[in-house]
């Protein structure tokens, strides 16, 4: 009887929750990558936006009331969404609303996490939800939060904050918490330099996936009193969290596999070398992330292409890929691809050869180019002859180096000059 009644029960409970997914970041982290357009907006895994994710996320959760927080050059991002989740049935209380930043009150811009969602107070009265669910546009990761909502109920809980392990070297780039062995949060540090360690496991920290279950009238209450107060940063982790584990129940939900205590697939992809590698993961075997899971899909706007094409078969002359996902639209024509990922529309033209990249939409690749440990963006047309990713002193010269040797090429750095939403 408890089995059948436990869908129902979450499904009631996504029913009535609203989430909010603040996409208004620009990821300076991404360098040039953001340079046009928002992190949540940057293309990844060969044909979706990092976006795609917590969207189709609670999508799949059963949470179809969704509002998109946005603020930095968010006109690709909005477009995006328009285009590829407008298929939500409004009749039935189904949507995806973008919710910009518009100066709503005393004419300022979303000063803080907590301030962006402060400002639309109204918007999600409106929609008079049991639960806010908050989120973070910008990582990559598949999460059941049905089952979070269900352990915040089940808890008793005020507020529950989604939480990973992280190694103790890695944690003093998270809001780290400190919790007793029923999980509740007894500290809340954002970014410290020192973090605690999980009770029991000396190597690892428990940190905030800034992933947060409020109990709709407390939210109000926190956040109009943050509001009231002037020497607040407006931040969930920084102001919000740390005042609220003072007085009220606040959980930690640690994400898991199902049925397991093994740390789930979760991927901050907020650095040039972060994106270039979670990106080249899914060319694996079995990688981590799964694209090809029927069961949890990942829903994006979907262009109408036709199928990825090789051409030519000569003994100096073969259009081939290997160890590669290649998307819709892409021709190889005559060249080399290995170990690499392209996105739709590529295209690689003849004595090319590509290794270990990460090759954006609407690539143009020429004649005889070398291209190995590169991220090349979106709309770059590369000219015959050019050779990246062998060189590193020529490459500086032109193009973005980073920490671990990735190259980002960007259309600007090749003096293609492309100012508009991409």
């Amino acid at each position: 009887m408890k089995s059948q009644k436990s869908p129902r029960f979450i499904s009631n409970l996504t029913r009535n929750t609203l989430a909010l997914i603040m996409a208004g970041g620009r990821g300076e982290r991404l360098k040039h990558l953001t340079q046009w357009r928002a992190k949540p907006a940057v293309p990844f895994g060969g044909k979706f936006r990092i976006i795609d994710f917590p969207l189709s996320n609670c999508i799949n959760s059963g949470i179809r009331r969704i509002g998109v927080l946005t603020q930095y050059k968010s006109h690709s991002l909005n477009l995006h969404i328009q285009r590829g989740w407008g298929h939500l049935r409004g009749e039935f209380g189904e949507f995806v609303e973008l919710l910009p930043a518009q100066q709503r009150i005393e004419a300022s811009w979303y000063a803080g996490t907590a301030d962006s969602i402060y400002q639309n107070l109204d918007i999600i009265r409106s929609h008079s939800p049991k639960h806010v669910l908050i989120l973070a546009g910008d990582h990559i990761y598949k999460m059941d939060y049905g089952a979070m909502l269900a352990k915040h109920v089940k808890n008793n809980a005020d507020i529950t904050v989604g939480c990973i392990e992280v190694p103790i070297e890695q944690a003093s780039a998270f809001g780290v918490m400190g919790v007793d062995k029923d999980f509740r949060i007894q500290s809340f540090i954002e970014k410290p330099e020192k973090p605690e360690p999980m009770p029991g496991k000396s190597k690892q920290a428990l940190c905030s996936m800034g992933i947060y279950i409020f109990n709709t009238d407390l939210l109000f209450e926190l956040l109009i009193r943050d509001a009231d107060t002037p020497s607040s940063s407006h931040d969930f982790g920084k102001d919000i969290i740390p005042y609220a584990i003072k007085k009220y129940h606040v959980h930690a939900y640690p994400f898991t596999q199902a049925k397991s205590e093994i740390q789930a697939y979760w991927r901050d992809v907020g650095t040039v070398d972060a994106f270039w590698e979670a990106n080249l993961e899914l060319i694996g075997i079995t990688p981590e992330l799964n694209l090809y899971d029927d069961q949890w899909p990942i829903w994006t706007s979907q262009e109408q292409l036709p199928p990825a094409k090789f051409i030519f078969d000569d003994e100096d002359r073969r259009g081939m890929a290997v160890d590669s996902m290649v998307s819709g639209g892409c021709i190889i024509s005559g060249a080399h691809v290995r170990h690499s990922l392209l996105f739709s529309n590529v295209t690689v033209d003849n004595y090319s050869m590509v290794d270990s990249s990460v090759i954006l939409p609407d690539v143009s690749i020429g004649k005889n180019c070398r291209i190995s440990h590169a991220i090349i963006d979106k709309g770059c047309e590369i000219p015959e002859g050019t050779i990246i990713g062998v060189n590193a002193e020529e490459d500086k010269k032109r193009f973005y180096i980073s920490p671990n040797g990735v190259v980002l090429v960007t259309p600007d750095m090749l003096g293609q000059v492309v100012h508009y939403a991409r």
